[in-house]
């Protein structure tokens, strides 16, 4: 995870100051990163498929990767996924892209939770669609009132095809929705004919395990698309995800000219990933990274308690990130100078709004820095909370 040196292209996308803990990052530890057990599954799956392994792929994906993540998903969600309602994908931003583009049409209204994940509202974005929040309560988004909202949307003679939403471990704030909320806004999205896309990402990452049932394994055939990811449950540059959908819908991406021309997305990859899951080193590793991530989380949490005592948080259960509520009402965006002042970053809050609001909040993730390191963070970060307090009334934030 170090920067290139002088001369050479950029390797990684992680960027950072000199000598800044960057807690903004939602990336893993190094060490959680199973290189050698990776190695090792890519000389299995090519000595097991030989040349098929580097040959053109099945439009939806390889059958073994497909084949185990549907009883893997069995395992640890309300229900097993039909191989038929499954497409392999270079990841989970990928999947949402694909699946706008199947459902979105240029000047349709896209619905979105509030916070929700800031990249998705960029990939949602590149569609040329109205990104509008979604009512919210204490709760979560109110399905009642959503409905509502797509009524008088409809009203307008517009369209509302989708709504995006992280229900489980939600990024940034951490929380789940209830089982009593899901079933709930299943079924107002289905009466009012609006498709759930269901970000997943974080399901294997439950402190302790199991997380709540998805969406999609609650719901009929063709209410929810599921998007998921292999980034935080082994790696990210291995550039696969998966989602879930009705078979027509799979089918249509499976038919796109790309996925024809090319077969299937990330081929190699893929077969490698099914023999990494058959030596059962994908069970080995996720049970590894969730005790790491849970002892990073609980570093965390203590660092805060005890460095920032005037942040208002709710413990996540799963997933990689701190939402933190400070008392001023600016006062997640107004603290990122003084922070970056002493040595440490993290997302400011209204990044993961539609609207101008969450400037109270900010995003901790602690996926990527050991317990030491963290609580090394949170100690600048709350030695700059004192000094932008004693700054109060400056015209200027720190240079």
């Amino acid at each position: 995870m170090t920067a290139p040196g002088p001369g050479t292209l950029p390797t990684v996308q992680f960027r950072t100051g000199e000598g800044t803990i960057d807690l903004g990052w939602g990336h893993p530890h190094p060490s959680a990163l199973p290189v050698d057990a990776w190695a090792e599954a890519t000389e299995a799956a090519l000595r097991r498929y030989g040349a098929s392994a580097l040959a053109y792929g099945h439009p939806t994906g390889p059958g073994p990767l497909i084949e185990w993540l549907c009883g893997r998903l069995g395992e640890v969600d309300g229900a097993a996924p039909d191989p038929g309602q499954t497409f392999v994908t270079a990841g989970a931003s990928h999947a949402l892209d694909l699946i706008a583009s199947i459902l979105c049409r240029p000047g349709d209204v896209v619905l979105v939770d509030s916070p929700t994940y800031h990249l998705a509202l960029r990939v949602i974005a590149d569609h040329r669609v109205d990104i509008v929040p979604a009512p919210v309560d204490a709760d979560g988004i109110d399905p009642a009132a959503t409905a509502e909202l797509v009524r008088a949307i409809v009203r307008q003679g517009r369209r509302v095809p989708m709504l995006y939403l992280v229900p489980t471990f939600n990024n940034p704030t951490g929380r789940s929705l209830s089982a009593q909320r899901r079933s709930a806004l299943v079924a107002a999205a289905q009466r009012a004919g609006v498709t759930l896309v269901e970000d997943d990402t974080y399901r294997e990452l439950a402190y302790p395990a199991p997380a709540p049932a998805s969406l999609f394994s609650g719901s009929e055939v063709g209410a929810v698309v599921r998007i998921g990811s292999f980034a935080k449950s082994v790696a990210p540059g291995l550039r696969l995800g998966w989602l879930n959908a009705a078979a027509p819908v799979v089918e249509a991406l499976a038919a796109r000219g790309y996925v024809d021309s090319g077969g299937g997305v990330n081929h190699t990859n893929a077969l490698t990933l099914a023999e990494f899951a058959a030596s059962g080193a994908y069970r080995r590793h996720v049970e590894a990274i969730r005790s790491r991530y849970r002892r990073q989380r609980d570093a965390l949490v203590t660092a805060v308690r005890r460095d920032l005592p005037q942040a208002g948080f709710t413990v996540p259960a799963g997933g990689w990130f701190l939402w933190l509520r400070l008392p001023a009402p600016g006062g997640g965006t107004e603290l990122l100078p003084y922070a970056e002042a002493a040595g440490v970053s993290y997302v400011p809050g209204r990044r993961f709004f539609v609207a101008d609001t969450g400037h109270h909040h900010l995003r901790l993730s602690f996926s990527l820095f050991d317990p030491a390191t963290l609580a090394a963070g949170v100690r600048r970060l709350g030695e700059a909370y004192r000094v932008a307090g004693m700054a109060a009334g400056a015209t200027t934030p720190p240079g």
